[in-house]
């Protein structure tokens, strides 16, 4: 299984049901040395599912400080392909240190340039 933290739209039920086939069961953590901001979505496939034009995204700081709520979901290598596959090319996928110890694949900031874990 994978670990995929997720701090916006696909902790959305109806995106997981879109994007997985199921609903997941995950448990509140949070990234170590990331910010969060807003980014506008233009894939209009990705809006129609979401319900929301801006989702949020996240920059790499590298500071210990900064921190981002969310949920961790474990799921299969072919759910974390189809994660991939919704995430617009704004994002980029990296392993990710978290507050409870360990790790998680998450989507952030094409340009971060932080590859923590």
């Amino acid at each position: 299984m994978e670990r995929l933290f997720s701090y916006g739209t696909l902790q959305l039920p109806d995106v997981q049901t879109a994007t997985f086939g199921r609903l997941l069961q995950g448990q509140a953590d949070s990234l170590v040395g990331f910010r969060q901001e807003m980014l506008a979505i233009r894939d209009p496939d990705v809006v129609k599912l979401s319900g929301k034009t801006h989702h949020p995204i996240l920059l790499a700081t590298g500071n210990p400080a900064d921190t981002v709520s969310g949920t961790v979901f474990l799921i299969t290598p072919e759910e974390l392909a189809q994660a991939d596959k919704y995430e617009v090319s704004d994002y980029r996928r990296v392993l990710a240190p978290l507050t409870s110890g360990g790790s998680a694949w998450a989507y952030v900031a094409q340009e971060s340039s932080t590859d923590a874990a």
